[in-house]
């Protein structure tokens, strides 16, 4: 009987990720999506660390997942001239326009309207908050003086947070038009978009999708802005997934307040019944560590028991000494705690009488009597992955069984917690294949005989329409 974590692992590429042997142990040891991290991507070497992925597929019978993640609007000074420290106290003008090597007085700044945008008495923060400047006077044209308030080393193409600014700048650069087209001709299996703060942000990068691709890309809002957590509701209602991006969040908005923000957001998707996933500094100390400290094993621990489908590792993993031993400890912690009586996840009955409401009733209603009668699967056949995205979201008991005729959807189900989905093209009649997935399920180890099964289906089965229908079985000898 497998013995399979819910809760899905997302592991970031990079140098140290570079070899088919190490993704192929990263995928043994748990991987369930790898994500592209188009911040510091060559179209190359993606490409052929794609090619190896889905060559691993195949040859382990996975579905891990490609998740395409797009920088946003980063703002970066330049490079220094040297090593430069400023103190408190010290004033430095920012400067656009042409790059040059910064001093500890001038330094370039890469976002053309920096000058226009800000306004005296903000706050500038430099490398994830570690220096801070206030604003003294713009020109509104190429330069602002800044008064340093928290000192340090000033390093090159460090990132710039503007917590208390209006940017005026779209959560879609051309870089990322450019590296959207290139992940959409990859068929990647999600897309991320950085630094979102309104539901037309979403809504542009749809309509670039849906010009580029024939299917579906499903769309993840990373939460990193303090407008995106007041916007959440309008930006959930246009998107397929949410990131709770905890560093850049960390630093826009007082770190003490995120570990409530992050409550509150994974409460808010799974209200809406899409997948969560928490990122940024979960293992930190794996990048040179084989051990982790007792607070990162508790963050992820307690991610997973505020209820998020995904947990995603960064550096550890792009850039780390051990990325297969990070997955082996970080798979070992979600196991341990993701079957706990603790975890609460909003269990509310389907009320909005949608033209979905019938499927979202009956998936509603399988996770509850999977619960009450302690099936050990339960099964459902999609074409468009609908019912494996409500199933999820009721957070069962017992193992979620995916069958579908469609192949563009297998890996993309991956992200979702509890989810294991099977390529099913037979076009029979409800009860042969019900029959004939029970046998597949069985095969591979999720059942044995005695087991109750609960299973969903559309009837009629040829017309591939919405689940419309339930039936318990309970395995015996002659139906395998």
């Amino acid at each position: 009987m497998p013995t399979l974590k819910k809760t899905k692992i997302v592991a970031t590429l990079g140098p140290a990720t570079s070899k088919k042997e190490v993704l192929r142990s990263m995928i043994n040891a748990g991987v369930d999506v790898f994500r592209i991290n188009f911040s510091h991507a060559d179209y190359d070497d993606v490409a052929e660390r794609v090619k190896m992925i889905r060559e691993l597929n195949e040859e382990l019978d996975t579905n891990t997942s490609i998740l395409a993640d797009l920088q946003g609007p980063k703002l970066r000074v330049g490079v220094m001239a040297g090593d430069v420290v400023v103190s408190p106290g010290d004033e430095i003008t920012f400067v656009t326009g042409k790059p040059f090597e910064g001093t500890a007085e001038r330094v370039y700044m890469n976002y053309e309207k920096f000058p226009r945008d800000v306004k005296a008495g903000e706050r500038i923060l430099l490398d994830d908050g570690k220096l801070m400047f206030e604003v003294v006077k713009t020109n509104g044209e190429d330069e602002v003086l800044a008064k340093v308030i928290q000192g340090g080393p000033l390093k090159s193409k460090k990132g710039v947070n503007l917590p208390n600014t209006n940017i005026s700048l779209p959560a879609l650069t051309k870089k990322d038009i450019k590296d959207a087209e290139f992940a959409i001709s990859l068929e990647v299996d999600w897309i991320a978009l950085s630094f979102v703060r309104f539901s037309q942000d979403l809504i542009d990068l749809q309509n670039i999708i849906n010009k580029h691709s024939a299917y579906k890309i499903p769309i993840i809002a990373k939460i990193e802005k303090p407008e995106a957590v007041e916007n959440i509701d309008k930006i959930i209602a246009y998107c397929d997934g949410i990131m709770v991006a905890r560093g850049d969040l960390g630093v826009e908005v007082p770190a003490h307040e995120v570990p409530l923000i992050q409550k509150q957001l994974v409460l808010r998707a799974k209200k809406a019944r899409i997948p969560v996933i928490i990122a940024t500094q979960m293992m930190e100390t794996m990048i040179t560590s084989l051990t982790p400290t007792r607070a990162e094993v508790n963050d992820v621990a307690n991610s997973v028991m505020d209820g998020a489908d995904a947990v995603m590792l960064s550096g550890e993993t792009s850039v780390g000494n051990y990325p297969v031993e990070v997955i082996e400890k970080m798979s070992s912690i979600l196991k341990s705690v993701e079957n706990s009586d603790l975890i609460h996840v909003p269990h509310d009955p389907p009320h909005i009488r949608t033209k979905r409401f019938i499927t979202k009733s009956i998936c509603y209603h399988a996770a509850l009597m999977a619960n009450e009668i302690k099936a050990k699967a339960i099964s459902t056949l999609t074409n468009s992955g609908y019912t494996a995205f409500q199933i999820s979201a009721w957070r069962p008991s017992s193992h979620i069984l995916v069958f579908t005729s469609n192949k563009r959807i297998l890996t993309q189900l991956n992200l979702l917690w509890g989810v294991k989905a099977f390529y099913y093209d037979k076009n029979v009649s409800t009860d042969d294949t019900i029959d004939d997935v029970n046998r597949m399920a069985f095969k591979k180890g999720y059942i044995e005989v005695g087991d109750m099964l609960v299973s969903l289906a559309a009837m009629p089965m040829k017309d591939k329409g919405m689940v419309n229908t339930l039936r318990v079985t309970e395995i015996e000898s002659g139906d395998i």
